[in-house]
């Protein structure tokens, strides 16, 4: 369908708040307040209900907030992977909503430590994005006042002055002297359902002060005629743009860092109108002003000066910004800094840091340690990119992100697992019939005091090999990529990225030398498939093995397949398949207990039995297909320089079924054909 301004203009309308540009009295104020209190909220107690606004799902401890999970507002173009950055995004949001229970984290600065890479950045950019479009909303609104008609009660006001917006965006209700403001705010709090408590004791900003003492003179102490007849209250909706209620600071020039930056200066535009000493010459344009009733967002914050950070103890412990010969302006907002661990541990060994240490609160983001969710992170770099049209094989993104999630792993104490089974572990492949328990490796690496996925290759340098090796394979006028093309990038180029250091190169490529390994088997258990596949025999003996198991476990008899007569379960059947998985002796119970368990699960939710729905059983049954059949099979056709028949396109053909282009089916049924072919002839 073709666009039309009339339809582009109705669609951007219906995205702007309706009272966007209306103005209210400070009465329609206070109805609104009543009708719903939480429009009173503080800057952590709104930013943590905006993260519960777009929706959570569960899984197992850790609470995924969809706004990374899902990016509800990108359609999915943002969305973050991997059980490690879940739970750091967990803990920053439970730190923000203790912050909204005034527990504590509201003084603090939220400090998103990690390597480079690890997404804290896009995290933070995330949230800041979520909370522009949470403020224009009718669950998010926020609103601030104006000063109007100064002219005609203020004699040396400034004719360009007469309507003044407030300079810190302050809440309406801060214009309530202290003892009424804590009336109406009884009053809300006895009406609000929510688990934190309205709080609002700040001070009008020096500007808005001045006004309300010129004001309160001309009529009286009137406050209803000041209100009434000079301020108009406004909607609020945050912009990193406009700088509203959203800043992101970065550190310049280290030699020249001014604490104006972050407090603000004077406007020397109206010093001669004002003079120095009025507050209306002062220019609210510091980070921590603009950043007022929202987020103050600090890229590479331990890169500052040890001087300008002191800044940084009052806007968090006290609430409250000193500029320079200027009166103390009371702030609100969350805190959060970014920083990797280079500049995390230079600060935390300077002892005349102690102050500022102890006023942040640590949230790590380590790297993703589940290959296949790391393999995510790549897809997604590959869809958001114009990326010519090259078939991605099987393992191709896996593999990759397999090698990404071994540099970033702790050897294992034990022998019986190495570090690839760990690999697995962590991926959920592995279990207790395997004899590996996942979170007993994570307690042991966490009590080694080595934080897993803390250092190793970010996914920007596998990333960016996978994107080299795309181009490669085009220039090669291959239009598919396949493991092995990305293997020879990233050997080729894991000695020239800069964020590795020379010491853990000849360690990376013994780690590359494990995924090659790992990626054989995985391209030879393809071709064995290729070769020996058959649907209906893997359902008819799947259901064979459950009917002898279900047997086994009840004690019961089966019927023969020929006779019909009762016999006791096949055990020599059985182990023929469990031992394709090299399932021993004494585990064999465990193994049909949890194949039992799956099947009646399912029995349970209307899903009919199929085999090939269980991984595990799935590759016993192939296994055992393949052992069946393989004497069948003409191995020296699979040799490289052998003639391409009927029965190899065939297979080529199997492979494609399986997720291959005919190029990426050709190029593997040489690399693992021939191994294939060599083994059995060897056999």
């Amino acid at each position: 369908m073709t666009e039309t301004l009339d339809r582009l203009a109705e669609q951007y309308q219906r995205s702007v708040p309706s009272d966007l540009r209306d103005a209210h009295g400070f009465d329609w104020y206070l109805e609104t307040l009543y009708d719903d209190p939480t429009v009173a909220r503080n800057a952590h107690q709104r930013l943590a209900d905006m993260f519960d606004h777009y929706g959570t799902d569960t899984d197992g401890d850790v609470v995924e907030y969809k706004l990374a999970s899902e990016d509800p507002l990108g359609e999915g173009a943002n969305t973050f992977f991997g059980r490690e950055v879940h739970e750091a995004i967990h803990e920053f949001v439970n730190k923000v909503k203790s912050g909204a229970r005034g527990l504590g984290p509201e003084k603090r600065i939220i400090l998103l430590l990690g390597p480079v890479g690890s997404g804290k950045s896009d995290v933070d950019r995330q949230v800041r994005r979520y909370y522009e479009d949470y403020t224009a909303t009718e669950d998010g609104r926020l609103y601030t006042f104006r000063w109007t008609d100064l002219c005609s009660v203020v004699g040396d006001q400034d004719p360009n002055d007469d309507t003044v917006v407030s300079p810190m965006h302050q809440d309406p209700l801060v214009l309530l002297p202290h003892e009424q403001r804590q009336r109406v705010l009884e009053d809300l709090n006895d009406e609000l359902d929510a688990p934190y408590t309205l709080r609002n004791d700040q001070s009008l900003d020096p500007e808005s002060e001045f006004y309300m003492d010129e004001l309160l003179a001309h009529y009286e102490d009137d406050l209803e005629a000041v209100l009434s007849n000079h301020v108009e209250v406004v909607r609020l909706v945050a912009s990193e743009n406009r700088r509203d209620c959203i800043e992101t600071f970065e550190p310049k020039d280290k030699k020249n860092q001014d604490e104006t930056e972050l407090t603000g200066d004077v406007n020397y535009s109206k010093l001669a109108v004002y003079g120095e000493s009025d507050p209306r010459a002062f220019d609210y344009a510091g980070a921590f002003c603009n950043a007022n009733r929202g987020i103050f967002s600090g890229e590479e914050l331990l890169k500052l000066q040890r001087e300008f950070l002191y800044d940084f103890l009052h806007a968090t412990q006290e609430q409250t910004i000193k500029p320079t010969n200027n009166p103390r302006i009371d702030i609100d907002q969350v805190i959060v800094g970014r920083t990797n661990m280079p500049e995390y541990r230079d600060k935390r060994a300077d002892e005349k840091m102690e102050a500022f240490n102890d006023r942040t609160k640590r949230v790590d983001f380590p790297y993703v340690l589940e290959y296949e969710q790391e393999a995510r992170i790549y897809e997604k770099l590959l869809a958001n990119a114009d990326i010519p049209d090259v078939h991605v094989e099987p393992h191709t993104l896996d593999m990759a992100g397999l090698f990404g999630v071994l540099t970033r792993l702790r050897e294992p104490d034990a022998d019986t697992v190495g570090l690839v089974e760990k690999a697995k572990a962590y991926n959920g492949e592995l279990d207790d019939v395997d004899d590996v328990d996942p979170e007993k490796l994570r307690e042991e690496a966490a009590e080694s005091g080595e934080s897993e996925g803390m250092s190793g290759v970010s996914p920007r340098f596998v990333g960016d090999e996978v994107a080299a090796a795309i181009m490669e394979s085009m220039d090669r006028d291959r239009e598919f990529l396949s493991p092995l093309t990305v293997f020879n990038r990233l050997e080729d180029n894991v000695d020239q990225h800069g964020s590795i250091p020379e010491g853990n190169v000849e360690g990376y490529r013994r780690l590359l030398e494990l995924v090659r390994e790992e990626y054989r088997e995985r391209a030879i258990e393809d071709v064995r498939h290729a070769l020996a596949y058959d649907l209906d025999e893997i359902q008819q003996q799947g259901e064979k093995y459950m009917d002898h198991v279900m047997a086994y476990i009840d004690d019961d008899t089966v019927a023969d397949e020929l006779t019909g007569r009762q016999q006791e379960p096949d055990e020599t059947f059985l182990r023929a398949v469990e031992e394709q998985l090299a399932v021993p002796e004494d585990r064999k119970d465990d193994f049909r207990q949890e194949v039992s368990n799956w099947v009646s699960r399912r029995a349970r939710e209307g899903e009919p039995f199929h085999p090939q729905d269980n991984d595990r059983l799935r590759r016993a049954l192939e296994q055992k297909l393949w052992e069946d059949k393989k004497h069948n099979i003409n191995f020296s056709a699979l040799v490289s320089n052998a003639e391409i028949d009927e029965e190899h396109n065939d297979w080529v053909a199997a492979l494609v079924d399986r997720g291959y282009s005919e190029g990426g089916a050709r190029e593997v049924l040489e690399f693992a054909g021939a191994e294939v072919a060599k083994a059995e002839l060897e056999s």
